[in-house]
């Protein structure tokens, strides 16, 4: 299967993407087609053995729309497309203008007295905004005819088309009203709407114009012994690159030489400076605060973060909630219905007896009064604004499924190690006994220095800066411990059964051990000789957020459950410092899905984890949550990336789902409500007993309006506090 994006130009509305998305999903190998109305691009699966870009692009076209392959495409040059088009609609709105308000002057306040020759002066007028402002619109609809569709220009042509040639009309027979306001009002009114509404949409994606914009352009690279400035495009992997204080880390690398202290803010969402040193990795786009440092780079182009966090966004604002289709069913037929009711409607008042011009002006206010735009705008709007906001938090949502399905989670499974906990063993408590704390250390941290297990590197990091001894017949008892000689004496480190099997007498610290253990820490007990001479107790401490974030999740009524192959009672102790009521303990990495489709029968779940050894787990879950500081795994596995190692970004991801899905069903509501109240009122269904009757004018006020309004709406999110 092969995955392609087209950029689609001439779409106004959701009828438009509804007829494409339609062709496109009835093509012959092509698996699935989303067409979105915000991007004006289409995400197509298809079957490269039985289809190919080029007849995608001619099934687009057959419909009256243009197309071209995005692949590869700058994304500048689609921000420089977005700018044009609304720059051209800004012209032809105020050319516009400058005719439609006369007309709209003599036709609202001189209807009773008219000036000399006023109905030719109108005529006159009215034309360059029928001919030429429309011409596009004119374009469209007639693009939509040939491919056997119609859309929102289909109504605006149709309703102005009728009131200015019946104009036309009555103004050579000489008898009956003119109606030239009507439609060049009408389209003044669309172009205005269509004006506002590329603002709002130009809005929507700020958040990826901000990513763009932290991109560096140029790198400092030493290149045969001499330090050049080259364009960041031109640097490939394994160039040594210099970066000096105040300077943006131009791609991503690992750090050869020199320290410094990094924002990562931009990227991240991070606030405090990350110390770098010699072996830590540092991300383009980044902005190094103090000293100076090179650094190897390793990733360039569109491998780097920033890149490959920019297109996760772009393939997310670019996808569709499952929501969405009930909006792409309804638009699918409504321009077809709403060109019905609109000929009910004019027959309907011939029939009860009523004036030409009243059952055609009744019949052009329900043409131009429709309005799919806004059911189109709905939830890609939405989607839009809310993975922008989220990824400026740091908080990386791959699309809208994702972002849908996260606001339905009841259950979520969170991996012990690296999610709950720091991830890297910390010394807690010294425990010396005839011995200083700090010779204990020093004794304790010489043993372990040659040690590989994991446990030793957290002593010998908290031994560090103490001058370590010599140490001589060293053996490793695995799974026990380490026997070994500082000079003439002989030190056993290790747990009770080591100390056991050599017959040190510890029956009498057994209480103080049996504590530290309850609490989920691994106690190391030191011997010199046949005499305890102190115990260290080790442990993967949980971070300083993770207590508040459970907290939060069960506010939410998110029953939370912790999975690790610890043993019981280290789950447990640990579970009880989180919070957290429910444990899978002794669970092996391979074994972490099952517990999650255990989970499933009962509810939608989340799992999070950092997305390495807990894979299969993240993709078997509802939602998958990599919580794994932008690492490449990460970004791949989670159908949600928490670029910080933070649960509380969690919470703010769910938060984040939950106030988007609401501006979603609060831009549907309103779609629905306008369409289904404004059409009746436009057919004149109130008129017998109210005298009601919009004007064409005022109906297309009123389209404009509800398209306008959605978009803000959907803005509104970005006010919202995580």
């Amino acid at each position: 299967m092969e995955k392609t994006e087209l950029e689609i130009t001439g779409m106004h509305c959701a009828s438009c993407s509804a007829v494409i998305g339609r062709a496109l999903n009835k093509t012959k190998g092509v698996k699935k087609a989303n067409v979105n109305l915000t991007t004006n691009k289409a995400t197509i699966e298809f079957d490269d053995k039985k289809t190919d870009i080029s007849k995608l692009i001619k099934t687009v076209e057959s419909k009256g729309y243009g197309a071209e392959e995005s692949k590869g495409m700058n994304i500048n040059k689609a921000v420089d497309k977005r700018v044009r088009h609304y720059s051209s609609l800004k012209k032809r709105f105020y050319f516009s203008l400058v005719f439609a308000l006369p007309v709209f002057i003599l036709g609202m306040f001189f209807m009773k007295d008219p000036i000399p020759f006023q109905s030719y002066i109108m005529w006159i007028l009215s034309t360059p905004v029928q001919f030429i402002v429309a011409y596009p619109m004119y374009k469209s609809a007639f693009k939509a005819l040939k491919g056997k569709s119609a859309n929102m220009d289909s109504l605006v042509v149709m309703g102005t088309s009728v009131a200015y040639f019946y104009s036309v009309f009555v103004v050579l027979s000489g008898e009956g009203h003119v109606y030239f306001e009507a439609s060049a009002v009408l389209i003044t009114i669309v172009l205005f709407g269509r004006l506002l509404e590329a603002k709002a949409k130009g809005k929507t994606s700020e958040a990826i114009k901000k990513l763009i914009g932290l991109k560096p352009k140029i790198a400092h690279v030493i290149r045969n012994k001499k330090e050049i400035k080259i364009p960041v495009d031109e640097v490939r992997v394994g160039d040594i690159v210099i970066v000096k204080p105040g300077e943006k880390i131009p791609i991503d690398g690992k750090v050869i030489e020199g320290h410094s202290s990094v924002d990562e803010s931009m990227v991240t969402g991070e606030s405090i400076p990350v110390e770098k040193k010699k072996g830590d990795n540092v991300i383009g786009a980044t902005v190094n605060k103090v000293g100076m440092f090179k650094f190897k780079a390793t990733k360039v182009g569109t491998n780097t973060t920033l890149a490959r966090i920019i297109k996760l966004i772009q393939d997310a604002q670019g996808s569709k909630a499952p929501i969405q289709r009930f909006a792409d069913t309804v638009a699918a037929y409504f321009v077809p219905s709403v060109l019905i009711i609109a000929i009910i409607t004019f027959i309907t008042w011939l029939a009860l007896g009523g004036e030409f011009g009243f059952a055609l002006i009744s019949a052009v206010a329900v043409l131009v009064i429709a309005c799919p735009c806004a059911l189109g705008l709905a939830t890609p709007t939405a989607i839009m604004v809310g993975t922008g906001k989220g990824a400026k938090k740091g908080i990386l949502i791959k699309g809208g499924e994702a972002l849908e399905t996260a606001h339905k989670i009841k259950s979520i499974i969170l991996d012990k190690t690296g999610t709950i906990t720091k991830g890297h063993p910390e010394v807690t408590d010294i425990t010396p006994i005839n011995k200083t704390e700090k010779q204990l250390l020093t004794i304790a941290g010489s043993i372990e220095k040659s040690s590989e297990h994991p446990l030793a590197e957290a002593i010998v990091k908290k031994a560090k800066g103490r001058s370590l001894r010599k140490v001589t017949n060293f053996k490793a008892v695995p799974g026990h411990g380490i026997t070994a000689n500082i000079g003439k004496k002989r030190y056993t480190f290790g747990n009770s059964k080591l100390m056991k099997r050599k017959k040190i007498a510890i029956a009498k610290y057994t209480k103080q051990v049996q504590k530290l253990e309850k609490e989920g820490k691994t106690v190391m007990m030191l011997a010199e000789g046949k005499k305890l001479i102190g115990f260290i107790a080790v442990a993967d401490p949980i971070k300083k957020t993770s207590r508040k974030a459970v907290k939060a999740l069960q506010k939410m009524k998110i029953q939370v459950h912790m999975i690790t192959g610890d043993n019981e009672r280290t789950a447990k102790a640990i579970a009880k410092q989180a919070g957290i009521n429910h444990v899978f303990a002794d669970v092996l990495p391979e074994d972490k899905a099952k517990y999650v489709k255990k989970l499933q029968k009962k509810s939608k779940v989340a799992m999070a984890g950092d997305g390495i050894n807990d894979a299969p787990a993240l993709a078997q879950a509802d939602i998958g949550i990599a919580m794994g500081s932008g690492t490449d795994v990460a970004m791949e596995t989670g159908d949600v990336v928490l670029m910080q190692d933070d649960l509380l970004d969690l919470v703010k991801a769910i938060k984040l789902s939950k106030m988007t899905m609401s501006k979603i069903k609060q831009n549907m509501f309103w779609a629905l409500f306008y369409n289904s109240v404004g059409i009746p009122i436009a057919a004149g269904l109130l008129y017998p007993w109210t005298g009601w009757l919009l004007s064409p004018m005022i109906a297309g006020g009123a389209m404009a309006l509800s398209s306008v309004s959605v978009v803000t709406n959907s803005l509104l999110l970005k006010l919202k506090r995580l």
